[in-house]
């Protein structure tokens, strides 16, 4: 084994923190079952066997979107092609409610940067579920929503936060850090917040003690040094202000966007990911295996590759599938259960927080 891969696994069992050099002797590394000892047991180190997943409901409130990302394919113009819909809050809130008989612990609800819609009206959405249904956690609106409702708003990234955590927002998930790198971002989501602007916004939920996610979409037009900056700079954020509770690398899907001709990535490139982002965020406790994304076969394998996340039931997602996405649209809690077990795993129901409802 090359010396740098001895260092690197020296570095990893002392717990010693890798370097930018590190992630990139990593993703060279041929070794992918080694790769794959060594993350496994960083991942062992901080929750043993057990494998996490919530039941959870997407609600998408509206596919109609100034960005327009070339590497989206859910984002439609209002008055275009593509069966534009927005839902209005009474329309939402039903959606919602028909899944609680589910056994969900989470309302999961994103939007897109509707052109129109005033923030009072996500603002109201929220408090209606909140209202109603207190014992359902809402985790509700990426770092770029937020972004763009301070923007129709005219208050600050803190002011919207507050008022939607007083209207009762739990946290907020991980979308729409795509690559943390401005140059890349002008060519595939000119439109939208840039990467300080949404770092700033995760920043700022954190200190106000609302926790996150954090992702990162790979596959595109991004280096492979893209990929280790973009880790390196979420690392530096959650030792600035913890809150980031998991990290969830997502697998460029290109089908239907503007990007089609691109190929998708291998099932190696998608573990190897798993694997370093594992080994390279040693301040975010959890990684996550979105098998909307990666498929329920490559999921599991994952499981061996450092992630201990594999999501939730989702009901029903619109917006990976869009891209192409092959998964189906939703799976049951028993399902998950199943899935876990058959890769040797303890299957472990946690509400968004993670605190542990049930193991199996």
């Amino acid at each position: 084994m090359d010396k740098i891969l001895t260092d690197i696994e020296e570095k990893v069992n002392n717990k010693q923190r890798l370097t930018r050099e590190d992630g990139l002797a990593l993703y060279a590394c041929d070794d992918i079952l080694w790769l794959a000892g060594l993350a496994r047991r960083k991942k062992h180190e901080v929750s043993g066997r057990n494998v996490y997943f919530n039941v959870n409901r997407h609600i998408n409130l509206s596919n109609i979107c100034v960005s327009r990302c070339e590497f989206c394919a859910f984002g439609v113009d209002e008055n275009g092609s593509g069966d534009p819909y927005v839902m209005n809050a009474e329309e939402a809130f039903a959606y919602g409610a028909e899944a609680v008989d589910y056994g969900i612990t989470e309302f999961h609800i994103v939007s897109s940067l509707h052109p129109t819609m005033p923030f009072s009206y996500y603002v109201d959405i929220v408090r209606k579920f909140h209202e109603e249904f207190p014992q359902i956690h809402i985790q509700g609106f990426t770092a770029v929503e937020i972004f763009y409702f301070t923007q129709i708003s005219g208050l600050s990234i803190r002011e919207v936060l507050s008022t939607l955590k007083a209207a009762g927002l739990g946290s907020l998930p991980g979308g729409g850090a795509e690559i943390l790198n401005d140059k890349i971002r002008s060519q595939l989501c000119p439109r939208k917040a840039n990467s300080d602007e949404w770092l700033q916004v995760h920043l700022t939920a954190h200190e106000l003690g609302i926790k996150t996610n954090c992702t990162m979409l790979f596959g595109h037009i991004e280096t492979l040094e893209d990929r280790i900056d973009h880790l390196i700079k979420l690392r530096e954020l959650q030792d600035t202000a913890p809150g980031f509770q998991s990290f969830i690398p997502l697998p460029f899907l290109p089908e239907n966007t503007n990007l089609a001709h691109m190929k998708r990535t291998s099932a190696i490139d998608d573990l190897k990911t798993l694997a370093i982002s594992r080994l390279m965020l040693d301040n975010i406790d959890h990684i996550k295996a979105f098998w909307i994304m990666l498929g329920l076969p490559i999921a599991q394998l994952a499981l061996d590759f450092g992630a201990d996340d594999i999501d939730g039931t989702v009901i029903e997602e619109r917006i990976m599938h869009a891209a192409g996405a092959q998964t189906q649209k939703g799976i049951t809690k028993e399902e998950i259960v199943a899935l876990i077990k058959e890769s040797g795993y303890i299957p472990t129901e946690r509400d968004t927080l993670y605190n542990v409802i049930r193991t199996y």
